[in-house]
């Protein structure tokens, strides 16, 4: 395998990730994409060579939705690479209608939460091997909206909301991530591999495709000038690469913050919750 750093990023095929992946790319990375669709996939690689002709890509298939397409993808991963230098979870999913996936848990927080979190810990062996290695959880500033978290009930609350109440499941989706990497970066302190989490911001990145009017409000402000996927992407591309982030773990950063490390909501720095939620977490992917 040559010096190129491997990097393996999910939700590649559109908005932050496509461009985040792009980017990459341009920097000399070898991509390793996790992708649900074959087609869009294809083309993804298809544009990233465009942009940066000689780049290596290679395409992983896995609905992120399924427990054990995550499992059969993290395989798959970890028999492919020698070593993986960066993971990049940034596939992300806003639902506004209540679907339970066939492991019986909320789509939402399935994709957005559960996901990362099993992928993570099924390479963490490689991830550990491979250091100095980078993790970075895409997270979201929404979770500062949540006020209370009860892991046990909320990973797999799968009642039926409205569409207002979309926002709130998919910022605890997003509060999880960020608990989920802060109690992560302590788990393995002194490996050699570093966990930050970040909001790219608002951008023009396919999350609220399923709502036509939310599809609608973005085509027009990206129209303005007002959202962009190549803008959200700098914060994924600067955590996964730059030597000034080369050390920082455990850190939560904000796009909208000129990239600056910030406190993420109080919820996120009770340590309790971490490993409440990291406890649950295992257990549940154990019984499914």
């Amino acid at each position: 395998m040559s010096d190129a750093l491997v990097i393996v990023i999910t939700g590649a095929t559109h908005g932050i990730g496509r461009a985040a992946a792009i980017e990459l790319a341009r920097r000399g990375a070898h991509l390793g994409l996790v992708a649900r669709s074959e087609t869009k996939a294809a083309q993804t690689r298809a544009d990233i060579q465009r942009e940066a002709p000689g780049a290596v890509v290679d395409v992983f298939l896995a609905d992120l939705s399924v427990l054990d397409d995550v499992r059969r993808v993290a395989r798959q991963l970890d028999e492919h690479y020698d070593r993986i230098d960066v993971l990049v979870n940034n596939a992300g999913l806003h639902a506004f209608s209540q679907r339970v996936t066939g492991d019986g848990l909320p789509e939402m927080v399935a994709v957005n939460y559960v996901a990362p979190w099993l992928l993570t810990d099924l390479l963490r062996d490689k991830l550990i091997a491979s250091a100095p290695c980078r993790i970075v959880n895409v997270a979201s500033d929404a979770h500062r909206q949540v006020r209370t978290l009860e892991p046990e009930r909320d990973l797999r609350s799968t009642g039926a909301f409205s569409m207002a109440e979309s926002f709130e499941l998919y910022a605890r989706s997003k509060l999880m991530d960020i608990l989920f990497t802060q109690e992560l970066a302590l788990r393995l302190a002194g490996t050699g591999v570093t966990a930050n989490s970040c909001c790219p911001g608002l951008n023009a990145s396919g999350l609220g495709r399923e709502s036509k009017l939310f599809n609608g409000l973005a085509g027009l402000l990206t129209r303005w000038g007002l959202l962009s996927p190549e803008r959200g992407a700098r914060i994924i591309v600067r955590l996964a690469t730059d030597p000034e982030f080369k050390e920082v773990t455990g850190g939560f950063f904000s796009s909208t913050r000129r990239f600056r490390s910030l406190p993420p909501a109080s919820l996120c720095r009770d340590a309790e919750l971490q490993r409440r939620l990291w406890r649950a977490t295992a257990e549940l992917v154990a019984r499914n």
